[in-house]
């Protein structure tokens, strides 16, 4: 699947209509763009996406962790996936949650996490690929191990952080199951110059059925 990475209102809207979007991820940085506070954000949000929507927990003490997830269930509802940091506290939080809420482990730069994030149940394993490569020195590389590891489990790999239509393109086919991406970078994603092209030049030598 191909969600959306905003938490804007318009570009929502702009990306439902493009009818392939399958749902919208969220983070705290991209709540604090929005004009409204984040729970009339989410409930916004909430009614425009076609699928599941994505909700980072930011408590960094279990108890509070389980309570603000709770929480966002109750104001998303059904489409709600919760995403939370690979930590310590945070796969206790996956552990205690997954059995009643879906959840996906977020900022993970291991393989080990994802296994960890595997045996606690998460439904997702979110692999920031740009950041990693920035960081780690091949993001690509982090999403075949966390492939290879999770192959066969009901765990699945998310790839976050692309900053071009090549780099979705190679985290899918370094095992990514969902990609998340930017509202410029999914529109970029339908155009080639070469499609272009070729579609000027069959419109320009050839003829089609007549519209009133």
């Amino acid at each position: 699947m191909i969600y959306l990475d905003s938490a804007i209102a318009s570009e929502a809207e702009i990306a439902g209509k493009l009818g392939w979007i399958k749902g919208i991820t969220t983070n705290p940085t991209l709540l604090a763009k929005s004009d409204l506070s984040p729970e009339e954000t989410l409930k916004q949000l909430a009614a425009i996406s076609p699928g599941e929507l994505y909700y980072q927990l930011t408590a960094t003490d279990c108890d509070r962790a389980i309570a603000e997830g709770r929480r966002a269930f109750e104001i998303i509802g059904a489409k709600t996936v919760l995403k939370v940091p690979a930590s310590a506290v945070g796969f206790q939080v996956v552990a205690c949650l997954s059995p009643e809420i879906p959840c996906a482990v977020t900022a993970i730069y291991s393989a080990a996490q994802a296994a960890v994030a595997r045996e606690a149940g998460a439904k997702y394993a979110i692999a920031y690929v740009n950041r990693a490569t920035r960081l780690l020195g091949d993001g690509l590389a982090l999403v075949r191990d966390m492939a290879a590891l999770l192959q066969g489990s009901a765990t699945e790999i998310l790839a976050a952080s692309l900053k071009t239509p090549n780099e979705a393109a190679a985290a899918l086919r370094a095992g990514a199951h969902h990609l998340t991406l930017p509202l410029s970078v999914l529109q970029a994603m339908t155009t080639h110059e070469l499609s272009e092209q070729t579609v000027e030049e069959f419109n320009s030598n050839g003829t089609g059925i007549e519209l009133p």
